[in-house]
């Protein structure tokens, strides 16, 4: 039965995989949770924003220290304290009183949940072939999406059955469970994992050497267009975590059974974008050899889809002309993923979880204003489609900065070492 064994490299990204379906449904069930916490709490539009949001500050902060961190320590012992933290943060959720401790639970997620993806790109970089990374990328994320359709509809489920605060004790449980598994399966140098093959060692990138120190100034700056591009992809990314729920249950007037089924809709559509841009993205770069147009290219073709998807919910109020317009939308942004996150590892793989942890404080960004603004808008004016135009007008500027990230040219590190000579190694 030896020859059914996973191989070490498939354990490892399906536990990534499950890793990003917990952490997404950990992050985003609080939205459809509302409907009973919102009611439960007398919150505003704008208050229920703000417990969306409070997430995203730590995660914005702890974006590049986590990527330090796991550059540095490795990632596996950043994941198993990140996922204590976001397990009990959880848990903390369904325990939440008013208000003031529903945003203390979360800005907890956001602490436990902040350095999770960069480590998992320090991971990939070690664990993952060059021409599979957006691949990787995009079926990890492929999970997220999963997360984000599967919420909902089980969120719903344990309301009818126990309690809003019931989901979040369950989902915190799964947490716990995958930080046990995580523990005992994942190694931080691959040559060191009982069960991998000659084989696969074969294609994986060489053993990480020790680094030199992180040239943070010239990273920070050769990151800084990518940055930007992903801040205007994760406004449209927050937009739609925090609330397409709600959309459809008062923009149209549905139950909150029908609402969480279209919602679903929608970030299935997601699934399909994030694991076709992985592989596109990647087959592009086999047939071509050209990271600008796997990478960039791609990215910003999908971003002008995005907004050409999105332009009828402008002219028109109907719910199935909705439901197609923004699992259009969802669906090319999603085919974002796959290369946006490959471009860190491209540029910097010596320092890809510092590098995609600057990259991800974009969308960090984009999580605190986006769904706050989103909720102020739609108190002030009535209309859930407006917060969709401030999406439409950044991807149309994400278009544009989409060519001035530079896959194809990899980071050199001139930093000076203890001795105060210059070390010039290309990543």
């Amino acid at each position: 039965m030896r020859h059914l064994r996973l191989r070490a490299t498939t354990v490892v990204l399906l536990m990534l995989c499950m890793m990003y379906f917990i952490t997404y449904l950990d992050r985003v069930n609080v939205s459809t949770a509302a409907a009973g916490f919102a009611k439960e709490f007398n919150l505003s539009k704008t208050e229920i924003g703000l417990v969306f949001s409070a997430f995203a500050y730590p995660y914005l902060v702890f974006q590049i220290i986590g990527g330090w961190v796991s550059d540095k320590f490795g990632a596996r012992r950043t994941l198993i304290w990140c996922g204590l933290l976001w397990a009990l943060a959880t848990v903390l959720t369904g325990f939440a009183g008013g208000l003031i401790s529903l945003l203390l639970a979360r800005l907890l997620l956001g602490l436990g949940e902040g350095a999770t993806f960069p480590a998992a790109t320090t991971a990939m970089s070690r664990w993952v072939a060059k021409d599979k990374r957006g691949f990787a990328q995009g079926i990890t994320h492929a999970f997220a999406r999963i997360g984000n359709a599967v919420a909902p509809a089980a969120v719903v489920w344990i309301m009818a059955e126990h309690g809003w605060r019931e989901s979040f004790y369950i989902f915190g449980a799964f947490s716990l469970v995958w930080v046990i598994v995580w523990a005992f399966v994942f190694t931080e140098d691959p040559v060191r994992h009982p069960r991998i093959t000659p084989e696969e060692l074969a294609i994986l990138p060489p053993g990480k050497k020790k680094s030199p120190q992180i040239p943070w100034g010239p990273l920070f700056k050769r990151m800084m267009p990518v940055t930007i591009v992903y801040f205007c992809y994760g406004w449209t990314l927050w937009l739609f975590l925090s609330w397409i729920p709600q959309y459809f249950l008062h923009s149209y007037d549905l139950d909150i059974k029908k609402s969480a089924l279209f919602a679903s809709s929608v970030f299935f559509a997601g699934v399909v974008g994030d694991t076709l841009g992985g592989i596109v993205s990647d087959k592009i770069l086999r047939s071509t050899g050209n990271l600008k147009r796997a990478r960039s290219y791609m990215v910003s073709v999908c971003m002008l889809l995005t907004l050409l998807s999105l332009l009828p919910l402008m002219f028109t109020h109907n719910l199935y002309v909705s439901i197609i317009s923004l699992s259009a939308g969802f669906f090319f942004a999603e085919m974002t993923i796959g290369p946006m996150w490959a471009i860190p590892m491209d540029i910097a793989p010596e320092y890809s979880g510092t590098a995609s942890g600057m990259m991800n404080t974009g969308s960090a960004l984009a999580a605190i204003i986006s769904p706050v603004l989103s909720g102020y808008l739609i108190d002030k004016t009535g209309n859930w489609e407006l917060p969709f135009l401030g999406s439409m007008v950044l991807m149309g500027f994400g278009v544009l900065l989409a060519f001035r990230m530079q896959p194809d040219s990899k980071f050199e590190n001139t930093t000076p070492d203890a001795g105060g000579q210059a070390i010039k190694a290309r990543a």
